[in-house]
């Protein structure tokens, strides 16, 4: 069952990675500051350099989206010459003003060392500031670091409580492993009504192989 798991977090891992952590996927969000409302309207419209400048105006005046959008057309280029130092410096600040979407890219960029120093520890905390603000990313990302025991003691009981939230938040990867955990007792009690529910949830968002697990331990549970 073990290997089966560490498969199913990889294989979440991997997706989480594939879609978050490049610079290239970083996008721009639109706010209700009104620096940023014109910076969004002018990003849309392709005027990047005065997207650029409407963003640095909010970001110098400590708006937290303002600082995460320039971080990110610094980081990509846009508007101005490709300057990754800034940009994740501006990355950085919105992640310590609280924005969570800062918080669980700049996790991934310590997690990958990718434009900073690679660091576990540093990761598992940005994950967890953004996790516990509901970003349903980080909160598969953090359920992950405690599973692998990667810049956190392994805790399989922490592991499955962020799986689970994630699950809740719809994440198809986090509902299946969460699932093998209830079905195995991994970090939870053993519960097969649960494993059953959770497996369907993930069969009904289109993860493989779930619809199965789900058949099997429905079986299980009829049986005992």
């Amino acid at each position: 069952m073990k290997h089966i798991l560490v498969r199913r977090v990889f294989g979440a891992l991997s997706v989480a990675l594939a879609i978050g952590a490049s610079a290239q996927n970083l996008q721009v969000a639109p706010g209700t500051d009104a620096d940023v409302g014109r910076g969004w309207s002018a990003y849309a419209a392709g005027d990047f350099p005065r997207a650029l400048n409407a963003y640095r105006q909010a970001a110098e005046r400590g708006d937290a989206l303002g600082q995460f959008n320039l971080a990110v057309m610094l980081i990509g280029g846009e508007g101005t010459p490709a300057d990754p130092k800034q940009g994740i410096d501006w990355l950085r600040r919105a992640a310590e003003r609280g924005l969570a979407r800062a918080q669980y890219f700049l996790a991934l960029f310590h997690e990958r060392g990718q434009m900073v120093p690679r660091s576990q520890p540093e990761a598992t905390a940005w994950y967890r500031k953004a996790a516990e603000q509901g970003w349903r990313d980080a909160q598969v990302a953090l359920a992950t670091q405690y599973f692998l025991g990667r810049g956190a003691p392994r805790d399989y009981a922490e592991a499955a409580r962020w799986y689970e939230r994630a699950a809740e938040q719809g994440d198809a990867g986090a509902a299946y492993i969460i699932a093998s955990m209830y079905e195995k007792g991994d970090g939870v009690a053993v519960d097969l009504e649960r494993a059953v529910f959770w497996y369907s949830q993930a069969a009904a968002r289109g993860e493989p192989g779930a619809d199965i697990k789900a058949r099997e331990a429905m079986q299980r549970l009829r049986a005992s």
